[in-house]
């Protein structure tokens, strides 16, 4: 057979073979919530603006309305849009949507990682006063270094994103670094590189095609490589703890995972194994470092953006605090608009605007339709903190959306920052301390002057994927 009827032969074989890829997609289609039309190969990325997926999302939510599907390749999945929707799905039916989609730890792994996950970060003060003493300890770091720049204008992603990391670094790995230590320095700027990558096109091809991806040269190819670094010096670390292990004193997240480790030896099928160890800090160490730093960064721009709002937030710091006493979470109580600031940052600037994907753990039942287990949902955080039925206004920045009519501090259950349900960020309590500590020190200590005027001031994200990206910017922090 000459080569011109193998060619023939392998074009039809091919053709075939996506024919009925594509008429087993069209048949599963039939049964799930309507969304655009998928093709083959792409699904439904030809209706994707892949420099802003958010926005594609908000206007198929406009025309399929709070459930919808879309195709990454051939594979659906189901978009949750708005407040009512996340509900019913998330926290109504919990234990159903308690699965995780492809890439992530699934059922009884899991649960028992979580579970020891979250014990772990309690022990070592997460909620507690020992990790306020901690945050409160790394402000004074920040503080210090911030006030020898004496006024000058400063890119904050560098001093914001260090001192964030370290709060878990204590956890995680026991100690805090230095601001000066470049290995530290380069662990950081790896976390800031991957997330910016994750938030470009590049980022969501390479999530959506991984293995065709690896052949195309592009900057998607650092994403690897960074977590490469980044697992190399969990490993390091782990090795290093393993050598010096107390099993009376644990000092950090891996002291205890080894404990546990050497606890389950016998069993054989145990999820607690190195690899399980560096994955789980890993995930810990990126998300206490970038997400914070990231809306602290936002939260500086609407501060300069809006002066009303900033002389509201120095007001009430000078009321209830004053010049010269350290700020402590407990002062939240009488600090309703720094409360109501901090949640509607959060909301406003919707750092991570899809949660993860979640997977039904049995057929379940939403409205008037019928999913099979093993369904992948994805709640579109998005619509639900720009859902108008919820909050007055969205699209503008208003503390008021956290305030009631006296001008005290009102929850929202529609604010879902850090996802809800069985699946919830496990770090949202440290966060929320960190956020609320670091805004009043930083107030209480400077005055924010921007380069520009405030009208002239963006908050638009530079790049919507993994995470809404905020503009690079500097700023002058004018002592008080």
């Amino acid at each position: 057979m000459d080569f011109s009827s193998m060619s023939i032969l392998l074009l039809v074989f091919l053709v075939s073979c996506l024919s009925m890829l594509y008429m087993r997609m069209c048949r599963e289609k039939a049964s799930l919530p309507p969304g655009p039309l998928p093709l083959p190969i792409i699904g439904t990325l030809w209706r994707m603006d892949l420099k802003n997926i958010a926005i594609s999302l908000m206007e198929l939510h406009k025309k399929y309305g709070d459930i919808y599907t879309i195709y990454q390749g051939h594979q659906p999945y189901v978009i949750l849009c708005g407040y009512k929707a996340v509900k019913e799905t998330l926290i109504d039916k919990a234990e159903e949507f308690s699965g995780r989609g492809i890439a992530f730890s699934d059922g009884e792994k899991w649960k028992e990682l979580r579970r020891f996950a979250i014990s772990a970060l309690r022990n070592f003060g997460m909620g507690k006063r020992s990790i306020e003493e901690r945050i409160t300890e790394e402000a004074q770091y920040l503080l210090h270094d911030l006030r020898k720049i004496n006024g000058s204008p400063v890119n904050p992603i560098y001093c914001m994103s260090r001192t964030v990391s370290n709060i878990i670094c204590s956890v995680v790995f026991g100690h805090r670094f230095k601001y000066t230590d470049e290995k530290f320095q380069n662990l950081v700027q790896f976390i800031q590189d991957n997330f910016k990558i994750m938030s470009t096109p590049w980022g969501a091809l390479y999530n959506i095609y991984p293995d065709i991806m690896d052949y195309i040269p592009g900057p998607h190819k650092d994403i690897m490589k960074n977590f490469t670094y980044l697992a190399d010096f969990v490993r390091e670390r782990i090795e290093e703890n393993r050598e010096t292990l107390d099993h009376n004193c644990p000092r950090d997240y891996i002291d205890c995972f080894l404990i546990k480790m050497e606890q389950e030896k016998k069993n054989l099928s145990s999820f607690f194994n190195d690899n399980s160890l560096v994955m789980s800090t890993m995930i810990l160490f990126f998300g206490g470092t970038e997400t914070v730093s990231t809306t602290l960064r936002f939260g500086f721009l609407l501060i300069m953006k809006y002066p009303k709002v900033a002389e509201k937030l120095y007001k009430e710091i000078d009321a209830v605090i004053g010049p010269h006493r350290c700020p402590s979470y407990e002062d939240r109580t009488r600090m309703p608009y720094m409360q109501a600031f901090i949640l509607e940052v959060l909301r406003f600037t919707n750092v991570i605007p899809l949660a993860l994907p979640h997977k039904l753990t049995k057929a379940t039942q939403i409205r008037e339709y019928k999913f099979p287990k093993g369904t992948v949902f994805i709640p579109f955080l998005t619509s639900v903190h720009y859902d108008e039925r919820e909050f007055k206004n969205p699209e503008q920045f208003d503390p008021c959306n956290f305030l009631d009519e006296n001008g005290q501090f009102k929850k929202n259950e529609a604010l879902m920052a850090f996802s809800a349900g069985k699946r919830i960020c496990p770090g949202e309590i440290l966060a929320m301390m960190e956020l609320f500590i670091f805004f009043t020190i930083i107030l209480q200590n400077f005055t924010l002057r921007s380069l520009v005027a405030p009208e002239k001031i963006s908050t638009a994200p530079i790049g919507v994927g993994l995470g809404n990206v905020p503009p690079t910017y500097e700023l002058c922090l004018i002592p008080r």
